[in-house]
């Protein structure tokens, strides 16, 4: 298994997927994992996987991005930045030999930018994409704020487009987490080689906690991703306003990794809490302490872990028709869904309002989550598709 990140400590999306299907897969599958870190202290917890991996092998990603070099080399090269940024030489050299030197029945790659760092092998590919990232990417530039950059920006979305459909044609067979990602990868694969595994929920979530009905708003995330800046800015500015007209002892609480890239917004009634990337206890005490989850995500990307995290911990949640995608929930019954800001507002201050529909939201939330986005019964769909895959 390659992953563009270590699978622990698992406090972002990534990383609580990873950790959580590598636990249970290592009950029937024996897993080397590959894992890309930016820096030394990050071997800490190696150990920490090596209690369900037979091998954990690290290498070194660029500390930081958007440096010279990086940009540089994107530029003279037919890789994207997404690829340069997360690419390791060494990486690629030690995936090479221990390929000729050993056997494997599965080549698992999260991400179709970890692939470069596979060779030419009869070993199946089962390429995981937990989203469309070139059109992620597409909505970046779209929104972007400088006209004059976004030749530059489209072009290497182009580059991305090509590489991520190269490598979805090149792997035996490729996942999505969500059907309207999955169509996507059909145009450009055959039906029977895509399949969905949608995002479940780690069991750090799962504890069977009382209702916590309040008036604070939760956003949750990880602010590296620009989905969820943009999110903030959206819940910030056009959302909250509405919310505080109503109910002005109302707070927001934006929580998460790199908080500081989001501390510009900060506004009345407004707390922001920085999270480390180790704290897993934080997460947990932020969904355990807030009364809903407002999360205004237009940018495609998936099947949103946060969403199925905050319906295991029984916090009601408002979102686009977008932020539910790869989520088998219905409006009015399980979740709250608006696609505009003014709409997003009206259906908060609902919830915040009626505890009734506060208490029902939450608990066919929590039913839904238990049925069908457990690590057990995912683990389970992707096992499936391991054997079926390997048996060709």
């Amino acid at each position: 298994m390659l992953t563009p990140y270590l699978p622990y400590p698992p406090s972002s999306g990534g990383q609580i997927r990873s950790y959580n299907l590598i636990k249970q897969l290592s009950k029937k599958h024996k897993i080397t994992l590959y894992s890309l870190i930016k820096y030394d202290d990050e071997k800490q917890y190696v150990e920490k996987l090596e209690k369900y991996c037979e091998k954990v092998k690290v290498f070194h990603r660029a500390e930081k991005p958007w440096t010279l070099k990086n940009i540089f080399r994107t530029a003279v090269s037919h890789y994207p930045f997404l690829v340069i940024r997360n690419f390791s030489k060494d990486e690629m050299e030690s995936v090479k030999k221990t390929l000729n030197k050993d056997h494997y029945d599965i080549i698992h790659a999260e991400t179709f930018y970890v692939s470069p760092h596979i060779p030419h092998t009869d070993t199946p590919i089962v390429l995981v994409d937990q989203a469309i990232e070139y059109q992620v990417y597409q909505h970046f530039v779209k929104n972007f704020k400088w006209p004059f950059l976004k030749p530059f920006l489209a072009l290497d979305v182009r580059k991305i487009k090509f590489w991520e459909t190269y490598y979805w044609q090149r792997a035996a067979h490729v996942i999505a987490v969500s059907e309207r990602d999955a169509g996507t990868m059909r145009q450009f694969v055959s039906s029977g080689k895509v399949s969905v595994v949608p995002n479940p929920v780690g069991e750090d979530l799962m504890q069977n906690v009382p209702l916590h009905y309040s008036k604070r708003i939760l956003f949750q995330g990880n602010y590296a991703w620009l989905q969820n800046v943009e999110a903030v800015e959206i819940l910030v500015r056009k959302i909250f306003p509405k919310i505080l007209a109503k109910i002005p002892d109302a707070e927001l609480i934006i929580s998460g990794q790199n908080a500081d890239r989001v501390s510009h917004f900060k506004t009345k009634n407004m707390k922001i809490v920085n999270l480390e990337i180790s704290d897993i206890e934080g997460v947990k005490r932020a969904y355990h302490t807030s009364g809903i989850m407002v999360a205004p995500l237009y940018g495609p990307s998936g099947a949103r872990v946060k969403i199925v995290g905050a319906m295991a911990a029984k916090l009601p949640v408002v979102t686009t028709s977008i932020g539910i995608e790869g989520i088998n929930s219905t409006d009015g019954e399980s979740v709250l869904i608006a696609d505009t800001p003014e709409g997003m507002a009206d259906k908060a201050i609902k919830l915040l309002t009626d505890k009734v529909l506060y208490e029902k939201i939450a608990r066919n939330a929590r039913l839904l989550v238990n049925e069908n986005y457990t690590y057990y019964v995912i683990a389970k769909k992707l096992d499936q598709i391991y054997q079926r895959v390997a048996s060709k």
